[in-house]
């Protein structure tokens, strides 16, 4: 996708499936400050809703994140991103009607909470997701596998979203 920007710069994508905010702080060195990249844009914590972290914990763990940044990479223009929509019906099918803490009303908790560490961190905190859900604020079936996580397709969308900001 990336080659098709004609974008001077390079994008590295450091999400790792499965990961919470915790294991990033663990690993911050070699996922993101080695890098010393001019741009970061953070969408990490869905799975700490997932995984039951508390809220507390998951809040603490994203400021440390941002304070480590504003410490270590001080010239690096930071992005928080609000949450992708998910789509429950497909989730709820795709594991056997279990219930799952992620939800839509909860991701948008959680983005209203990231956007005001990004205010208090002085970083702008973006919403690229137009165009990935439905009327009722789903995630589109046409781009997801199993509700939460996007085909290709999906990626797409945020990235056009996102070139303004690159």
């Amino acid at each position: 996708m990336q080659q098709n920007l004609e974008l001077k710069q390079k994008i590295y994508n450091r999400g790792v499936s499965g990961k919470t905010t915790q294991f990033l702080l663990q690993h911050i060195d070699e996922l993101v400050l080695d890098l010393q990249p001019a741009k970061i844009f953070i969408n990490i914590g869905s799975n700490d809703i997932d995984f039951g972290i508390s809220e507390k914990t998951f809040i603490s763990n994203y400021a440390s994140i941002l304070q480590t940044f504003q410490q270590k990479l001080p010239q690096t223009t930071v992005y928080t991103m609000a949450y992708y929509p998910m789509n429950p019906t497909i989730q709820a099918a795709k594991n056997n009607n279990q219930n799952s803490a992620r939800s839509n009303e909860r991701l948008a908790q959680a983005s209203q909470q990231v956007a005001q560490l990004a205010d208090k961190f002085g970083y702008e905190f973006i919403n690229v997701n137009d165009g990935l859900a439905d009327e009722n604020g789903d995630l589109l079936p046409k781009l997801t596998f199993d509700g939460v996580h996007m085909f290709p397709a999906g990626y797409e969308i945020v990235l056009k979203n996102m070139y303004r900001y690159l």
